[in-house]
């Protein structure tokens, strides 16, 4: 069983997936967790600055090793793989779930000077998850500048999905886009018969 500081990390990024930053209560927090209301300032005490900085850089990490383990090599492979990886994702979105990274640069601005902070730690993320999926991409010879390029509009469909699927209660926003990066990739990719 995790401990009990784990368990309010945890406990964090499901509130961050489901409210936001702004909408996150340290009561929601220790309910969800189990753990007693002076762990928060125990555990963690820079508040909660301290306490939605880890659990970004926690989910972050997760994305990222999750990110790690597609495939490498054929563009329409990882593409296909990485949407496939990201549907499950999607259809919480689809019941009111969301992106904990995305979820703290939405409230950016809004709680004062830690949120430069969460705005970097989120950039930073986004960042990584791009260039694992541009390592990923490297192996088929697509140039690193290109290869980071097509990353980068993956992480920014799989962003926007989250959006719109929450927003329509669907998953059809995100399949309208995921047949259009299969089609996309397919023409710019695929290898032309000799």
């Amino acid at each position: 069983m995790a401990d009990t500081r784990s368990r309010m990390v945890d406990a964090t990024i499901h509130a961050l997936q489901r409210r936001g930053v702004a909408g996150m209560s340290f009561t929601d927090v220790l309910q969800d967790s189990g753990a007693a209301r002076g762990a928060i300032y125990h555990h963690f005490p820079g508040g909660k600055a301290q306490l939605v900085a880890e659990a970004a850089a926690r989910n972050g990490e997760y994305v990222r090793a999750s990110l790690a383990t597609l495939p490498a090599g054929d563009p329409l492979v990882v593409v296909g793989a990485f949407l496939d990886a990201v549907r499950p994702v999607l259809v919480a979105s689809t019941a009111g779930g969301g992106c904990a990274i995305a979820a703290i640069t939405v409230t950016a601005g809004e709680e004062g000077r830690g949120d430069a902070d969460l705005q970097r730690i989120a950039a930073a993320i986004f960042a990584s998850w791009a260039q694992i999926l541009a390592e990923r991409l490297e192996p088929a010879g697509l140039p690193p500048d290109e290869a980071l390029g097509l990353a980068t509009t993956l992480i920014m469909l799989l962003e926007g999905a989250h959006v719109l699927c929450r927003a329509t209660g669907t998953l059809e926003p995100f399949e309208q886009a995921a047949r259009t990066a299969i089609d996309l990739t397919r023409a710019r990719y695929q290898a032309t018969p000799s």
